[in-house]
C-alpha cells in the first residue's frame, strides 16, 4: 500500500497506535523472558511454548495491522513507525518512536532517522 498520510490523519491514529504499542512492548518483554528461561533450562511463570506461540501470533497481528494501514514498521525494539507523507512539497516520514507520547517528528524520506526534525506547531 502506498498511502500518504496528512498530519491530521496520522495524529488521529495515535491513540490506537499508542495502545497497541503498549501491548506490543509488554508482549515483547514476556516473549524475551519465556524464551530466555526455556533456553537456559528454567521455567517461567508466564508459560512455555504455547504462550510463546500465542504471543508471536499477537505480535504479528499488531504489526500486520500497522502495515495494513500504510505505516512502515522500522523496528520493534524499540518500536519505530513511519507514516509516509508530504510536507511542504517534500516526501517525508512522520516518525514516532517508543516512549514518545505524540507524533511530533518527521524526517525527509531519503535521510532516515538521523534527519529527524520537530514537526512545526499549528
Amino acid at each position: 500500500m502506498n498511502r500518504l498520510f496528512s498530519l491530521d490523519e496520522a495524529r488521529s491514529l495515535m491513540p490506537k497506535i499508542l495502545a497497541e504499542a503498549r501491548e506490543l512492548i509488554d508482549a515483547r518483554a514476556d516473549l524475551a523472558e519465556i524464551t530466555y528461561e526455556r533456553e537456559t533450562g528454567g521455567s517461567s511463570p508466564l508459560g512455555g511454548l504455547p504462550e510463546i506461540k500465542g504471543i508471536e501470533a499477537r505480535l504479528q497481528e499488531i504489526l500486520s495491522g500497522w502495515t495494513g494501514l500504510g505505516l512502515e514498521v522500522k523496528g520493534i525494539a524499540p518500536v519505530l513507525l513511519d507514516f509516509p507523507a508530504v510536507l511542504d512539497g517534500a516526501s517525508v516520514r512522520l516518525c514516532w518512536i517508543e516512549g514518545e507520547t505524540e507524533l511530533g517528528w518527521y524526517h525527509r524520506s531519503e535521510l532516515g532517522f538521523a534527519g529527524r526534525r520537530r514537526l512545526p506547531r499549528g
